[in-house]
């Protein structure tokens, strides 16, 4: 009763006070269970201080993935200028309504998915559940919904992304095919990259052969760590208790 209470209290408010890495934000009241997390430094704390270590005043970010926008708030705090993509319906609607409720003006946010090509895709969420973080266009179950796609040469070619120090990607499975479309892209520039694999969510045969295709496309950064910012080999990474499940890696 009092966990309810709570939430009808932040709905009629308009938000839920909550902080991110200890900064302070007014946060969508529909996702205040997570924010609650957050809010006490549970959720990802490897992946703050990451954007701490690679943001700054005088360069940019570019979140491909970006959900109800927890990294892409605290990244606006700390970068020049915020790129973002979120084509979960659900998830960019309260993405744009915690921009709004920030006052945040450094922030471009794209509710269409990276993909290899230009286009419409079905996309659903693993749990079945609309903006629940995990929606993927390696699924288009029934619950799901149609996304706008668009080639990343497409994004880079009208958008001058010289000055992005990092880029995040987290996008459930769909890196296997869009990550190599930037890689020709992160090899002139050399952003340094936070890559969430989401191996287990391919055909087990092919994870091996995936991942290691991923990495040989990316072999120019010459470091390799956890998401802890811990030094890894490759090899490592092709290992079944890596394979089996999900992880993030740093490239520099």
């Amino acid at each position: 009763m009092l966990a309810q209470a709570r939430k009808m209290f932040y709905r009629a408010r308009g938000y839920y006070a909550g902080t991110l890495n200890g900064e302070p934000f007014r946060l969508d009241p529909y996702h205040s269970k997570f924010w609650r997390k957050a809010s006490t430094g549970a959720w990802e704390p490897e992946t703050f201080a990451v954007l701490d270590q690679f943001l700054s005043q005088d360069r940019d970010y570019l979140d491909i993935g970006a959900w109800i926008g927890p990294t892409v708030l605290y990244g606006a705090r700390k970068a020049r200028h915020v790129w973002c993509f979120e084509p979960d319906p659900t998830a960019y609607r309260h993405l744009a309504w915690n921009l709004d409720l920030n006052d945040v003006h450094n922030v471009s946010a794209f509710g269409v998915a990276l993909s290899d090509q230009f286009g419409v895709a079905r996309m659903a969420s693993v749990r079945g559940e609309p903006g629940d973080s995990t929606s993927s266009l390696l699924h288009d179950g029934a619950h799901g919904s149609d996304a706008l796609t668009i080639a990343w040469h497409q994004f880079a070619s009208i958008n001058d992304l010289s000055g992005v120090s990092l880029v995040k990607m987290d996008i459930e499975g769909a890196e296997f095919f869009v990550l190599p479309t930037l890689a020709a892209w992160l090899r002139e520039h050399r952003p340094a990259l936070f890559l969430s694999l989401h191996a287990p969510l391919l055909p087990e045969a092919e994870r091996r052969d995936r991942v290691a295709g991923l990495l040989e496309a990316l072999d120019f950064y010459p470091s390799l760590s956890d998401d802890k910012m811990q030094p890894l080999k490759p090899a490592e990474l092709l290992k079944p208790e890596w394979l089996n499940r999900y992880s993030t890696i740093l490239l520099q």
